[in-house]
Formats: structure tokens, C-alpha cells, sequence
């Protein structure tokens, strides 16, 4: 399939993220601060609200959806409801389609707002949030790194989809600011521990899952029900205080390291914009179990990148890799959740797990890219880094490319803050 045409100009060009093939959802505020459900055309923001409270938007819902701050309400629909949305606004917004929108100034004045005259709110309500250790590449050179090459992968790791509970609190929309986090800290040489602000601050390139439609507690899930539970995605870097983490994570896995923030971009990418892009996992060492078994193709050709910008200097591409390098899917990922009877429910999100390449340029974590700082990487600045310095910028991106379109995601941008001084 090819690009559909709209008539929003800015929607036709092969480079722009927001065609009509994608019709990402997210939330802007209007000009009281106010959030408002919405999709982007082009340069342009559609207001939901708007078109549903003028009645030429309906979801089968005998309640408004559309009418909070919040895409919750609208996700707890479920697909048939996701469905008939995108179709009935891609329907107003092609070209040639009905003119509702089109040939009504008033109504296009009042549902229709410039991307750059708005901020973007948090897209949906976070209601648990779960990052799991799925890319294979990331694995490994975390694995090599601490255990040596021979131990890279624990011995469960080509078998389960291994995660853990995160921090929902700290889901965070792209443009947040926050400050460098302070913990626990012990160097090897060190008798005792001692408190301050992460001196190894690291990124984590992944793609984030939202949870449309959730499961009755106590019952599992197929892959393919998983799959058609996922209502979209968004690009996802999960922060991580590395140096922090080295202490604390044994026994029970990551805790103060990674609670501080997880930036998520601020549009939803929707399945049935990313159907055309659909991948294979890879070729597995061991069979797995029966319930994990996919029936299709379940990860997505993206393309990715991230970006590193020191305060008031321009950026430097520091990674580019594509979400198909991941080892589990998010639906297996989401399969495995419910296996033992986890309800799931609307507006859960599910982060992939580091996503890396097999080449060094194609790391999705600066403990990779500068091999636990051993290697510093050179910015087009000038400057060296080997962790995150105060008040440096990390953008990701994210695009599918089809045949004269693209399927973008909007930045996942994110600064770090001087951290917070204790008394």
C-alpha cells in the first residue's frame, strides 16, 4: 500500500511523520492548559473532542470518550471501536473523502490546530508499567561485560521473556526536564557504600507497548489475543542510573536506578499503521514453550536513532539500529505477563527492553556504545562522553518507511537536570 493522500498538504510528503496512513493519537493542551484527546495530520492536530461533541465523530460508546484528558477511555473500547475511529477519520481527512470537515470553515477552525502552536501532554494514564530484558545484542555485551562472554545469557534468557516491575509515577512525556538522580553508590574498592547523585547516567533505546484492552485475573492469554490486546506503540527510553544499579540490583533486579524517569514520545502509533511493516523474530536456539509460540510475524521493521546534544550545541546521532533486532515481541512479552494469571488492564505499558544492533554504532545504551566508559565516544562538538552530564539532551526517533510514506513517532526528547541537593 502506498501513500493515501490527503487534503492536508503537509500529509503527502514522502518524509512526513504524520501522513494519513499513520493517524497517530496523543493529547495536546489548548491555550487554558487543558488536555484534549487528538490525532496529527501532517503539520496539523486534529481535536477529537471537537468532531465528538459536533456528533460527526462516534465511537459506539453511549458515553462521550473524548471529552478527558486522557486516552483511556477511548483504548477500554476495544478494536472494533479503535477500527471504526480510524476509519470514519480517514475517511474526512483523505482526498475526496467526505467534506464534513473539509467544507465547513467553522468546524475545521474549531477542530483544527498547528502542531508548533501547541505543547503535547501525556498521551494516556499509565497504569503499571514493565521493562523487560529482551534484545539479545543488548543482552549479551551487558552479559560479557560483568560475567564474561562464556555467561553472557543466564541460562533462562532463550527461554522466558525476563522483566520487572517498574515505577508507572515517573512515565514521563517527551520535553520533561528532570533532574540527575541521587542513590546509593559503591565503587569495587570501596569498604562502604556512600549517597550522591549517579556519576554513570545512561540511556535506554525501546518501544513501548500500551495495553488497549486488558484480561480477567487468573486468566492467561494466547500470542495472538496479546497481539490484538496492544493498542500502539511509542518510543521509550528508559533511563538508567548505572552506577546505582551495580549496587543495589542483587537479588531483586533494578530499584533507585531506574524509578527516577522513563520518557515515552507523545503520539501513539496504532497497529493497523504499522501492519504494513510487520517482521519476524529471529531464528530461535531452542524451541519455545507452546504458549509463547507466535502465529505471525510480531515485531516491526523501525528504524531508530538517538541523539546527543550538550547544552546550547547541536546534536550528534550516536545510535542507529531498528526494533526488529529484538529477540521476544510484545505481544509474547504481554502473553508471558498473563501467563500466571496477571490481570492486565487499559493503559498498561510495556517497555521492549534495550534495543541494539550487532555493531557498536548500533547500541541502544551508552554502557555499550563506550563499553562501560572504556571507550569514550567523540561528538561532532568536540566533546567526549562515556555517561550523561548535566544538562545534556538525549532525543529518539523513530520512523517506518513504506512505498512513498513514512511512519513517524515524533521526538522522545528528555534533559538532564543538576541533581537535587540534599540537606
Amino acid at each position: 500500500m502506498g501513500l493515501i493522500k490527503s487534503w492536508v498538504e503537509t500529509a503527502n510528503s514522502a518524509n512526513a511523520q504524520f501522513p494519513l496512513n499513520n493517524l497517530p493519537y496523543g493529547v495536546f493542551l489548548d491555550a487554558d492548559g487543558a488536555g484534549s484527546p487528538c490525532v496529527a495530520i501532517g503539520d496539523m492536530i486534529v481535536d477529537l473532542g471537537v468532531l465528538e461533541d459536533e456528533g460527526v465523530l462516534e465511537t459506539g460508546s453511549n458515553e462521550p470518550v473524548f471529552d478527558v484528558p486522557f486516552l483511556n477511555e477511548f483504548m477500554d473500547l476495544g478494536s472494533d471501536a479503535w477500527a471504526d475511529v480510524r476509519s470514519r477519520l480517514m475517511d474526512m481527512l483523505k482526498e475526496g473523502g467526505d467534506d464534513v470537515l473539509s467544507g465547513n470553515d467553522n468546524l475545521r477552525e474549531a477542530a483544527m490546530v498547528m502542531q508548533a502552536d501547541v505543547k503535547m501532554a501525556m498521551p494516556f494514564v499509565v497504569g503499571e508499567f514493565t521493562d523487560f530484558y529482551a534484545g539479545r545484542n543488548h543482552a549479551t555485551n551487558v552479559g560479557t561485560m560483568f560475567r564474561g562472554k562464556e555467561n553472557a545469557l543466564p541460562p533462562n534468557w532463550l527461554h522466558i521473556p525476563i522483566g520487572y516491575n517498574g515505577r508507572a509515577s515517573t512515565v514521563v512525556v517527551s520535553g520533561t526536564e528532570f533532574p540527575r538522580p541521587n542513590g546509593q553508590l559503591k565503587g569495587p574498592n570501596d569498604a562502604l557504600p556512600s549517597f550522591g547523585p549517579s556519576k554513570r547516567l545512561d540511556i535506554e533505546l525501546e518501544m513501548g507497548a500500551i495495553v488497549g484492552t486488558g484480561n480477567e485475573m487468573g486468566r492467561p492469554v494466547s500470542v495472538a489475543e496479546a497481539d490484538s490486546m496492544i493498542f500502539g506503540y511509542v518510543i521509550l527510553n528508559d533511563w538508567s542510573a548505572r552506577d546505582i544499579q551495580a549496587w543495589e540490583y542483587q537479588p531483586l533486579g533494578p530499584f533507585q536506578a531506574k524509578v527516577f524517569a522513563s520518557t515515552i514520545s507523545p503520539w501513539i502509533v496504532t497497529k493497523a499503521a504499522l501492519e504494513p511493516f510487520r517482521a519476524n523474530t529471529p531464528k530461535r536456539e531452542f524451541p519455545l514453550l507452546p504458549y509463547l509460540e507466535e502465529p505471525g510475524p510480531m515485531l516491526y521493521n523501525i528504524d531508530l536513532e538517538v541523539a546527543l546534544a550538550p547544552q546550547g550545541k547541536s546534536e550528534t546521532v550516536i545510535s542507529r539500529t531498528n526494533y526488529n533486532q529484538m529477540y521476544y515481541s510484545s505481544a509474547q512479552q504481554l502473553a508471558h505477563h498473563a501467563s500466571g494469571g496477571c490481570e492486565m488492564s487499559t493503559g498498561d505499558l510495556l517497555g521492549s527492553g534495550t534495543i541494539s544492533g550487532p555493531e557498536k554504532d548500533q547500541c541502544g545504551a551508552l554502557l555499550e556504545i563506550t563499553w562501560a566508559g572504556a571507550e569514550p565516544i567523540e561528538l561532532d562538538t568536540g566533546e567526549t562522553r562515556t555517561f550523561l552530564e548535566d544538562n545534556d539532551t538525549i532525543t529518539m526517533r523513530g520512523a517506518a518507511k513504506g512505498d512513498g510514506y513514512t511512519i513517524g513517532f515524533g521526538d522522545c526528547t528528555g534533559t538532564i537536570l543538576p541533581p537535587v541537593k540534599f540537606p
